[in-house]
C-alpha cells in the first residue's frame, strides 16, 4: 500500500533567531540581492523585466524569490497599473522606503572603496544618487534637481519634495528646478566628503543650469543671483 504522502509544509524563511534589532533587520534584508532591489526602488515602481535589466547579475529565480520575500516582509507591494500600461509593478512600501537612510549610509561607508572602474563593472546612471544626496543635505531649499552624468540622467528630490515619496528617479524630469551636469568622479568627491558642491562648481567641474533660489544655493549662493 502506497505511502500516504504528508502536505507539503510552507518554507520559512531562514532567521538568526537572535532578540537583537540589528538581527531582525538581517532577517528581512540580509539576503543577497535584496538592499540592491530596494536601490532600484527607491527611485519608484518598476516592472519586473526593468528591475532585471537594472541588476546585471540576479538570475530570474533569485529575483523572483527576493522579490516574494520583500512582499511576504511589507517591504513591497506589487499591484497593476490602469489601462492602458496594463503592466505588472513593483514598488516599495512606507516601511520599505523607510531604508533609505541606510541605503544612504552605506552608499556613504561604500564610496571609498570605488577606485578605479573594472572593465567588468556594470553600471547606470542612477546609481550615482545615493552618493549625491550626501552633497545636497545641507541645503535648506526644496526643489527637484535634473543630474546629467556621461552615463545617463536621473533626478533627486530635496526637503519635504522628497518625504514620503521617492528621493531619486529615474531619467529627466518635467520642469526641475535646476539642472547639475558634472561626471561620476565628481561625485564621488562629493561622496567622500573631499569637497562641497559649491567648491566644485566654482572650479568648473560641475555646472548648474537655471535661475531662482534653488538653482543659486545649488551654486553655492542663498539668494536669488543679482
Amino acid at each position: 500500500m502506497p505511502r500516504q504522502q504528508q502536505p507539503a509544509r510552507p518554507a520559512r524563511r531562514r532567521s538568526y533567531d537572535q532578540f537583537c534589532a540589528t538581527a531582525r533587520a538581517l532577517d528581512s534584508v540580509g539576503d543577497r540581492w535584496t538592499l540592491l532591489i530596494v536601490r532600484e526602488l527607491l527611485a519608484g515602481p518598476r516592472r519586473y523585466t526593468d528591475l532585471h535589466a537594472d541588476l546585471p547579475g540576479v538570475s530570474t529565480d533569485v529575483l523572483a524569490s527576493r522579490l516574494k520575500d520583500m512582499e511576504q516582509g511589507g517591504l513591497a507591494v506589487r499591484r497593476r497599473l490602469p489601462p492602458p500600461a496594463a503592466a505588472a509593478v513593483y514598488e516599495l512600501t512606507e516601511h520599505g522606503r523607510g531604508l533609505l537612510p541606510v541605503l544612504t549610509a552605506l552608499a556613504r561607508w561604500g564610496v571609498p572603496a570605488l577606485g578605479e572602474r573594472h572593465a567588468t563593472d556594470a553600471v547606470r546612471a542612477h546609481w550615482f544618487a545615493l552618493p549625491l544626496l550626501r552633497a545636497l543635505e545641507g541645503l535648506t531649499r526644496e526643489g527637484v534637481v535634473e543630474v546629467r552624468l556621461p552615463e545617463g540622467e536621473f533626478h533627486i528630490r530635496t526637503g519635504a519634495d522628497a518625504e514620503g515619496g521617492e528621493a531619486y528617479g529615474y531619467g529627466p524630469v518635467g520642469h526641475p528646478d535646476a539642472r547639475l551636469v558634472l561626471d561620476a568622479d565628481v561625485v564621488l568627491t562629493l561622496g567622500r566628503g573631499e569637497c562641497t558642491l559649491a567648491e566644485a562648481v566654482k572650479e568648473g567641474r560641475a555646472e548648474v543650469l537655471g535661475e531662482g533660489p534653488f538653482a543659486d544655493e545649488l551654486r553655492g549662493g542663498r539668494g536669488p543671483r543679482v
